[in-house]
């Protein structure tokens, strides 16, 4: 058996190193203390967009003349900052992530993840320096999409740190909801906006706060920048950003719905005084017809008190005269949610028949769907309407009545100024003697109406005279203003 030796053979070359480089994922760039890049591994290359170790440059200067780096906030690092610079310098940066971008280019390569190793012999000053590369570029390129993602969500949404509990990113909705500007929250902690200090179950969410848990949608009062609160339902749901954990709270502006309840509120107030204090007798039935309630005008329609109505149908009470058309008219409620000005009978409690004209429409009553029924007394009119068909009728009976008093009516109707006059007393002539009259109003004498009614003077003057003594004037004059008062003549 051969026993292992207690110094190796032959100490590790750079050529080993290179072998060793060459299977890994990791891009490796090695560099002596003197700032003379050695080597690098076809990882390292391909991180960079290059093919030879040369096109990094011979040194870490010749490198930092050939790539622009800057951070992730896309601040430009100094050349003294670069990492070969930094391990030149003794000093350590574990996970440093940086922007690659060479100087030629308008776009970066990629996003690096670089560390330091230091390698030495015995302890000493170091032999070699090396930079690990692990290229996150894929990450970072998801995370700028999320980011843009959440930005143009117009959700309201903000993220929450939870290792210090500061806020890292804001987007436009919560701005536009809270009125904050975006400095007046990102980097600020919980402490400085505490949007939970009016939340139900407070100690449960500053837990799952502190714990990085999932927070279940729940109402709060946010607080905005001037100083009033706004209702909003919030949630936070754990996330990664940057490879850190964080809290993606999300709101939604519950102030609308409150104000619309508020006026519904104030609506239904406002209805429910308007339906106590109407004139016109009205209901509100459920919509299979029990009487959910009547106000003061309809007690006193019908001689019903709440007690004896509530929770009752119409048919319980016998209030309509004809079911039948009750049972149309619900049927039309269903079919078009309501109807206008039908003629209906209700029964007061005594039995006695009240003419109604009746209307109904659909509406709701605290959220419940309900009929409201509109009754409006016509009993007096109908009766106005029974003796004047009563009165036209008697009329009627004398038609000689009718048709001496024709032509006065029909003239006061053309002359509305005569309305106002006392009415002229009925007058009745004959048809020759309207054709005088007439010829009068157009302006003939005596001679002319006896020639163009082929008469003799002496009987158009007997004609104009008995004409005279009807109508109650001595002269053409008068006789053509009567006329035309009355609509006779041309």
């Amino acid at each position: 058996m051969i026993k292992p030796s207690a110094k190796p053979l032959h100490a590790p070359t750079l050529h080993h190193l290179e072998q060793l480089m060459t299977g890994l994922l990791e891009g490796v760039i090695l560099m002596d203390p003197t700032g003379v890049i050695l080597s690098a591994n076809p990882a390292a290359l391909a991180m960079h967009g290059v093919k030879a170790v040369e096109d990094l440059g011979d040194t870490a200067d010749a490198y930092a003349s050939r790539f622009r780096l800057r951070y992730r906030d896309r601040r430009t690092l100094p050349r003294r900052d670069y990492p070969l610079m930094r391990l030149l310098k003794g000093e350590s940066f574990p996970d440093l992530i940086v922007e690659v971008t060479p100087v030629d280019a308008d776009q970066p390569c990629g996003v690096h993840q670089v560390r330091d190793i230091v390698m030495d012999e015995d302890g000493g000053e170091p032999d070699c320096l090396g930079l690990v590369i692990n290229d996150v570029s894929e990450r970072f390129d998801a995370e700028d999409r999320f980011e843009a993602m959440f930005h143009a969500n117009p959700a309201p949404a903000l993220i929450l740190r939870v290792a210090d509990q500061r806020y890292v990113l804001v987007n436009q909705g919560f701005l536009d909801l809270s009125g904050y500007t975006r400095d007046q929250i990102v980097s600020k902690t919980l402490f400085d906006f505490d949007f939970l200090a009016d939340v139900k179950r407070k100690p449960f969410v500053k837990t799952q706060v502190a714990a990085g848990e999932t927070i279940p949608q729940l109402e709060a009062e946010l607080p905005l920048a001037d100083g009033e609160t706004t209702l909003v339902i919030l949630a936070g749901q754990p996330i990664k950003v940057a490879n850190q954990d964080c809290l993606l709270f999300t709101f939604a502006d519950l102030e609308p719905r409150r104000r619309a309840e508020h006026a519904l509120k104030a609506s239904e107030r406002h209805f429910a005084s308007v339906f106590a204090m109407a004139p016109v007798a009205m209901v509100v039935t459920e919509v299979e017809g029990r009487i959910f309630e009547i106000n003061a005008a309809f007690r006193a329609l019908t001689g019903y008190d709440d007690e004896a109505v509530a929770g009752r149908v119409a048919d319980d009470l016998q209030l309509w005269n004809d079911a039948a058309q009750r049972q149309e008219l619900e049927a039309e409620i269903a079919a078009r949610s309501g109807f206008r000005n039908r003629d209906v009978q209700l029964l007061h409690k005594t039995g006695a028949t009240i003419d109604c004209l009746v209307s109904a429409e659909r509406i709701s009553v605290d959220g419940t769907p309900c009929v409201l029924w509109l009754y409006q007394d016509i009993s007096a009119r109908r009766r106005g309407e029974l003796a004047l068909v009563e009165a036209i009728d008697a009329v009627m009976k004398d038609a000689n009545w009718l048709s001496r008093s024709i032509m006065d009516k029909l003239a006061t109707l053309r002359n509305p100024r005569s309305q106002t006059q006392a009415p002229a007393p009925a007058v009745e002539l004959s048809k020759r003697e309207r054709e005088v009259l007439d010829l009068i109003c157009q302006d003939m004498d005596d001679a002319a109406i006896a020639e163009r009614l082929e008469l003799s003077r002496n009987t158009v003057r007997n004609h104009v005279a008995r004409l005279y003594a009807k109508i109650g004037v001595n002269r053409r004059s008068a006789a053509i203003v009567w006329a035309h008062e009355r609509g006779v003549g041309a």
